[in-house]
């Protein structure tokens, strides 16, 4: 009999690492079906892409109420799937505003849900516990301190380390690698990361520019900008007009990020990687005015940097709204650019990351457990 699996991934993200997670089901049963929503890494898997996430890339209140004919759309298309193929299992990558929704229609169905990467409980909308109990069979956590909130709550749970680890490696030859892509190895090397949803790089990289311009201006450096590899480089390219020494680098973000001296980020996953490298770095992030006045009013973290939280602490700076500007980025980055006490600071500091997050294996994990549950194999 042939087992089917719809799987939704409603960010980039999500599509990485999803894949993982198809990649291992497959070679653990041959033949069976995986369909839903994703995009090219899930799509080059062999998923069955019915709806491309790229087609739901908006954040935030107000742009959720602006595209709701889309949002409509895309429920409609997956829960016709849902009723038309009747999966044994689903799995829900992320993208909690949606994907929460979708389990009560999938338990209703008869498929065993399954949940891979938290919906950020411990920051906001705590209450999300009681209703993941009610519509998921099994949870997935990514971070040490997700097993208990939901242990606590009696759902079943099950930490898997962070899936991002099974794709970090490191650089042979740092100064190599910069004079193969154009840098002066002899060069301070910044690095721009300003997301991967067009959204957030309108928002925020005009002031990334503006600040690697003034730092330039100051210091002798070298500027790269690590392009997501779900973004075009025209996304970019009206920015860097004003600024011509900025090169981009396409298909090596990760590469960028440990051959920095220091680097710019956008909250997101990135600082998770960048902290995994121990690449000192400022976290910054802009939204609209409406959905950052609802988020302060909801959120309960003193940090929003997942590379904070997940240390517990304060390791690196945060520029949030108000404060993500030119001005501030320059003041924070610049000290650890350089060999100063700060930048020690910062390193030490982010040399815990790779143990909170556990080692690789978490997609394997992820797959075993999904074709076990309920006798799926």
């Amino acid at each position: 009999m042939t087992r089917r699996i719809l799987v939704i991934a409603g960010e980039a993200s999500g599509d990485l690492h999803g894949s993982g997670v198809v990649r291992e089901l497959k070679l653990r049963a041959p033949g069976i079906e995986v369909f839903g929503m994703g995009g090219d890494m899930l799509r080059k898997e062999g998923m069955e892409v019915l709806v491309d996430f790229r087609t739901m890339a908006f954040m935030g209140f107000v742009e959720v109420a602006q595209n709701l004919r889309t949002v409509l759309k895309t429920e409609r298309i997956l829960k016709d799937a849902l009723d038309a193929r009747k999966p044994d299992a689903v799995l829900l990558i992320d993208y909690p505003g949606f994907n929460l929704r979708f389990a009560r229609r999938a338990r209703s169905a008869g498929a065993a849900v399954h949940y891979y990467i938290s919906p950020q409980v411990w920051a906001w909308h705590r209450s999300r516990v009681k209703t993941i109990a009610r519509v998921v069979d099994k949870m997935h956590v990514i971070f040490p301190f997700e097993e208990d909130i939901y242990a606590q709550a009696g759902v079943p749970v099950m930490f898997v380390g962070h899936p991002l680890v099974e794709r970090l490696t490191l650089l042979p030859s740092v100064p190599d690698w910069k004079r193969e892509h154009g840098f002066d190895p002899g060069k301070p090397l910044l690095g721009l990361f300003p997301g991967s949803r067009v959204q957030e790089v309108e928002r925020i990289l005009p002031a990334m520019v503006d600040a690697a311009r003034l730092l330039s201006g100051k210091r002798s450096l070298e500027v790269g900008l690590g392009l997501a590899p779900n973004l075009g480089s025209d996304v970019v390219r009206k920015e860097l007009v004003r600024a011509p020494a900025i090169r981009v680098v396409e298909h090596a973000t990760r590469e960028l990020m440990q051959a920095a001296d220091a680097a710019i980020v956008t909250s997101g996953t990135a600082t998770l990687e960048i902290g995994w490298y121990g690449t000192p770095f400022v976290v910054v992030y802009r939204t609209s005015p409406v959905t950052y006045a609802i988020g302060r009013a909801l959120v309960d973290v003193d940090n929003i940097g997942l590379v904070n939280i997940v240390a517990g602490r304060r390791i690196v700076p945060e520029l949030i709204q108000h404060a993500c500007t030119s001005e501030r980025m320059v003041r924070d980055v610049e000290p650890l650019l350089f060999d100063t006490e700060e930048q020690k600071r910062v390193r030490e500091g982010l040399s815990v990351i790779r143990e909170k997050l556990g080692g690789p294996g978490a997609s394997r994990k992820v797959a075993e457990s999904i074709l076990a549950y309920r006798g799926a194999v």
